[in-house]
């Protein structure tokens, strides 16, 4: 098969096309590096390039299938959020605090896939520390949606999804703390699954909060994605959050039918605050799939509305304590021309920290200081419980829950960096499967205004595979997953 032809392919199609000696490892790795030289700067979605690590280990594995070895991932390419730690490799978490950070081990999910055969190609871009949602606060500047190059890819993975999106690399990793998957999955056009909360090791995930973030992937298609999570999940002795339940065969099992599965449609998703487009093609993606046997349900969840605030408290919370140990001492960013150790500490966070990391950390500091605490944290964790208990009610009737991913198509650059309410009401659809640590799946499912929508699945806990069987059918009846933006192609 010509060279030119890789940039298009799956990671399932590129795996295929190595063992059938079509082309080689090394082949498709220098393939994809010329790309991300040419339109990586356009998209500013990497942060760091490993060219030349990538092109030593496409040569062992090209050496390691010549003689009949074989991993589930040799040769594959893919890329890692950069709060993913990274032995020997800058992880700066796209913050100042940490521009000159180079960990001596790698995170649990780098090690996993790394033990699997896959190749790094670089380290993408995101929003600081993960809070954002339009890969706007990135101490390396804004992250561009390949679509149109003014508009945001969404975030706090918005590199992650921009260079799947623009055919820089097949896959990428990327975190979900309220919809950093999700939704800039939904706003470029790809697959973007977040496990359930445990289900991946968050061992050398740099963390912003810690009872809500969750590693997950992002690819051109669900049996890509079915692919990668497997390899990435499983049961982690240096996560205390980690769970210990056996990970299914995902890319085996998902060819299962969906005849007779219940997916519930969420009412209070269909308010006025959602496109009339978007909710369109949302409905049509669900009658594709009761015409291959599934049964939509109409149900409620009567305390989602209040998942924003929810969140927001609760993860601002756990943002002040996690970033409390970025104090310029150990590692990081330390400031100059200091008098003592107070200013010493002051001008380090004043000026390794931007403006949105800020805000976090100080709402945080004062939903759990003391005469605030119950009023704010303590009945954020009472109404969180709630929610989740509304998800669990939804189970007992249905498979699956279905609805938008996100509000609106892709919105501009700095259309909503002046209002931070208005941007965090851009994750409302995703946040309660992150309150409730249910897993959650986004996939393309049409056009609005010639920008990709996506179709929002979440599943039971620990239910990857029909939410995965459920995408893989869609995408089996439908081609929104394969469209490519006209200047990438």
């Amino acid at each position: 098969m010509p060279a030119q032809n890789i940039q298009n392919m799956t990671l399932c199609a590129l795996k295929q096309g190595m063992s059938e000696k079509e082309f080689t490892s090394l082949e498709v790795i220098e393939t994809l590096l010329t790309r991300i030289s040419e339109h990586g700067g356009s998209l500013n979605a990497f942060i760091t390039v490993t060219a030349e690590q990538a092109i030593t280990e496409a040569k062992n594995a090209d050496k390691l299938m010549a003689v009949g070895k074989n991993k589930p991932l040799l040769g594959l390419p893919l890329a890692h959020k950069d709060l993913f730690c990274t032995d020997g490799i800058l992880t700066s978490c796209a913050s100042k605090m940490l521009h000159n950070f180079i960990p001596p081990y790698d995170a649990s999910v780098v090690k996993n896939l790394k033990a699997s055969g896959a190749i790094m190609l670089g380290k993408t871009n995101m929003d600081e520390f993960a809070m954002g949602s339009s890969n706007e606060t990135s101490y390396y500047g804004s992250v561009k949606n390949p679509w149109n190059l003014e508009l945001s890819p969404g975030g706090s993975s918005g590199g992650s999804a921009s260079a799947v999106a623009a055919c820089l690399v097949p896959a990428a990793t990327g975190t979900d703390t309220g919809g950093s998957i999700r939704q800039p999955a939904a706003l470029t056009g790809i697959t973007g699954i977040k496990p359930t909360y445990g289900r991946v090791s968050r061992f050398g995930m740099i963390a912003f909060a810690s009872s809500l973030d969750q590693g997950g992937v992002f690819a051109r298609s669900v049996e890509d994605a079915a692919l990668l999570l497997g390899e990435m999940a499983g049961f982690d002795e240096n996560d205390s959050t980690s769970v210990d339940v056996p990970v299914p065969d995902y890319l085996g099992s998902i060819n299962q039918s969906i005849k007779g599965l219940k997916i519930g449609l969420v009412r209070q998703y269909f308010d006025a605050g959602l496109d009339d487009n978007n909710a369109k093609a949302v409905r049509e993606a669900l009658e594709v799939l009761e015409d291959q046997g599934a049964e939509i349900i109409e149900i409620d969840l009567p305390n989602i509305e209040l998942s924003v605030p929810t969140y927001y408290v609760v993860a601002s919370a756990e943002c002040s304590s996690n970033l409390s140990r970025y104090d310029g001492v150990r590692f990081g960013y330390r400031a100059e021309n200091y008098k003592d150790l107070n200013e010493f500490y002051c001008k380090t966070r004043g000026e390794g920290f931007g403006a949105e990391v800020k805000r976090r950390i100080m709402t945080g500091t004062y939903v759990l200081s003391a005469g605030y605490y119950d009023a704010y944290y303590l009945k954020a964790q009472k109404v969180r419980q709630l929610i989740s208990q509304d998800f669990k009610n939804a189970f007992s009737k249905v498979d699956l829950i279905a609805g938008p991913t996100t509000p609106s198509p892709a919105f501009a650059l700095g259309a909503k960096m002046d209002d931070p309410i208005e941007m965090y009401l851009n994750d409302i659809y995703t946040i309660g499967a992150n309150l409730a640590g249910l897993p959650g799946m986004s996939i393309p499912c049409g056009f609005v205004n010639d920008l990709p929508v996506g179709l929002q699945l979440v599943g039971k806990h620990f239910g990857e595979e029909s939410l995965l069987q459920c995408g893989h059918r869609y995408q089996q009846k439908t081609d929104w997953h394969t469209r490519v933006p006209e200047r990438f192609k």
